[in-house]
């Protein structure tokens, strides 16, 4: 019987070369500054896939310069936080989440860290309510299917209107040792195809469970890795007609 494949490890997927920066210019034609400041994180580690920067830019570049809220789950090495903060300014409030308390040491450097799980309903509406509401979260937790639907269960209908939810690292998604799989039900792809559904519900008699989100999810962008859930006020559609040879329906 055929075995089959080994499953890709992100290791198998790290950059060769020497200069990464020039690397996301060349091969996704990126020169935004968020490249010079991802590549120039100094000290505590920050980890992103190359072709994150520019999609990052594409939905958070229009909150840069305001005094947003960002939510960050998933502290790791420290590196994220230096890089946001230099991202979106120092007006953002800026809040990272980890399991690892090792990592309350980088609370205070460039945003504030607090310590809890990321599928804990009372920890995570305290942290919003710490932070005096939530404009934009970037899932870079535990990866774990389980997880990422518990926090968004709980954050999106908390964050503001209009308002940005990142997922990423959703390769995770076809892992099954992350409650994942290709094909399986737990692939969190198969609850964006449930929200695809629900925001069409005036299409369709059987609109779909995900406890109520359409209502005002506007938006929803699927890229390598990368889900963008985007909130804001959700119109029943309507549509016009104009022109002297409009025929009746």
């Amino acid at each position: 019987m055929k075995q089959p494949a080994p499953r890709p490890k992100v290791r198998d997927f790290l950059f060769q070369g020497t200069d990464a920066a020039q690397d996301i210019r060349d091969r996704y034609g990126y020169d935004g500054d968020l490249v010079e400041i991802f590549t120039g994180v100094q000290g505590a580690m920050v980890h992103k896939w190359h072709h994150y920067l520019p999609i990052y830019d594409r939905y958070f570049g229009p909150w840069r310069g305001k005094p947003l809220k960002f939510l960050e789950i998933g502290v790791s090495f420290g590196g994220s936080l230096q890089m946001w903060r230099n991202y979106f300014g120092p007006d953002a409030v800026i809040f990272g989440i980890d399991i690892n308390p090792d990592c309350a040491a980088y609370d205070g450097h460039h945003g504030r860290v607090r310590i809890g799980s990321q599928d804990d309903p009372a920890f995570l509406r305290e942290v919003v309510a710490e932070m005096g509401g939530v404009d934009v979260v970037l899932d870079d937790g535990s990866h774990h299917m389980p997880h990422i639907r518990a926090s968004l269960e709980v954050l999106f209908p908390l964050l503001s209107s209009p308002g940005t939810y990142m997922i990423e690292d959703l390769h995770t998604a076809y892992w099954p040792n992350f409650g994942g799989g290709l094909g399986a039900p737990g692939n969190f792809f198969d609850d964006v195809r449930r929200m695809i559904d629900e925001m069409h519900c005036w299409y369709h008699s059987n609109p779909a469970d995900t406890s109520g989100m359409g209502a005002s999810m506007s938006g929803i962008s699927v890229h390598d890795s990368i889900a963008v859930l985007e909130k804001w006020r959700v119109e029943r559609p309507v549509n016009s007609r104009f022109g002297t040879n409009i025929r009746p329906e």
